[in-house]
């Protein structure tokens, strides 16, 4: 029920909120709409809150961890033991993620929604880790409801405590060959066109991911009208704790930002059950993984950040926090073209 009524709360954004907001912007003393997309995700945030009083100011970092089945292939670089030892980095900010939170102002919260071992990470744990997609399903069509309405408990918790903007953030060894598998549905796209080196593949290696890919959509050919299926068929756990918290910010009317590849992919998973939840979505950066351009694309959505990054964890939505910061100094502190007697620009015709 959780996931159904969660669907069902979401409006679109207010309408009224957003054209206050863009008459503020157009009445600061500087050219019109010079701050770009800047101004774009402001007045998005409106439409969201219904207030043209923007604040961001309590920001959190939810990051899903999750280990993949299709390891087994030889998809990666690296075992699973890793996505255990990164995961309990995250409580002591020695990861990447955790370094730019106490630097951005935000804080972190890793989960562990399907880590192949026990950890000491607070746990919404599905299971221990998916199933061989290539062999079986990735999990049941329960687990995967499960795993979203899992997703979406979490970010209702860090809404309840006031947290204004959530970024989506994941760490999962194999991960980037699930988000490839969906992606390749969901877009209606052959693998190779969609699936990238991830954390740094050879080119066999990459070969091997293809073909694992290939395996599994066609052993399971998970329905791409159905976004459940596709995720039970050939995602994570940690895809669908993301895809979760984007419909619960939707639902609460509260901003939720896109990391990279992984995380777009269950941006798009949202969106396909709800597609009124795409106006409560941000786009932080475009990866350099070959699908992000795509999704992002499918998604209607303008990231502001181009560094070919592809590090995960949600590190490129949480250096979108500053950015939005400083944007937002902008909106509330500048002079208008009336308090500085300035003739106001007038918007070309």
């Amino acid at each position: 029920m959780v996931l159904e009524e969660t669907i069902a709360a979401i409006r679109p954004l207010d309408e009224s909120a957003m054209e206050g907001a863009r008459h503020h912007w157009d009445s600061i003393a500087k050219p019109l709409h010079s701050l770009g997309r800047l101004e774009d995700m402001v007045v998005q945030i409106a439409g969201m809150t219904g207030s043209g009083n923007v604040r961001v100011d309590r920001k959190a970092l939810m990051i899903f961890c999750a280990d993949n089945g299709v390891v087994e292939e030889g998809v990666t670089q690296c075992g699973q033991e890793v996505t255990k030892a990164v995961a309990e980095n995250f409580l002591q900010e020695k990861a990447t993620a955790g370094i730019l939170c106490r630097h951005t102002g935000a804080d972190i919260f890793p989960y562990d929604i399907g880590i192949a071992e026990d950890t000491c990470i607070p746990s919404c744990k599905i299971a221990y880790g998916t199933k061989n997609m290539t062999k079986e399903p990735a999990m049941t069509r329960e687990q995967a409801v499960c795993a979203l309405e899992a997703g979406i408990l979490a970010a209702e918790e860090k809404i309840r405590d006031g947290y204004q903007i959530l970024a989506t953030g994941e760490m999962g060894i194999g991960n980037t060959t699930s988000s490839s598998a969906v992606a390749s549905v969901l877009l209606g796209l052959d693998p190779e066109t969609v699936t990238g080196r991830g954390a740094g593949l050879s080119s066999e290696g990459l070969q091997r991911k293809i073909q694992a890919i290939r395996r599994a959509v066609e052993l399971h050919r998970p329905d791409p009208a159905d976004p459940i299926d596709v995720l039970a068929k050939v995602g994570g756990f940690d895809i669908a704790g993301m895809a979760g918290t984007f419909l619960a910010g939707a639902a609460h009317h509260v901003p939720v930002v896109i990391d990279g590849f992984i995380s777009a992919v269950a941006a798009l998973i949202a969106v396909r059950l709800a597609p009124e939840a795409s106006g409560y979505i941000l786009a932080s950066h475009v990866s350099k993984e070959p699908a992000a351009k795509m999704l992002l694309k499918e998604l209607g959505k303008h990231a502001v950040l181009h560094g070919e990054m592809c590090l995960g964890e949600g590190t490129g939505a949480v250096m979108l926090f500053p950015i939005l910061d400083m944007a937002l100094a902008v909106y509330h502190g500048m002079a208008t073209f009336e308090s500085t007697h300035i003739e106001a620009y007038v918007p070309l015709s």
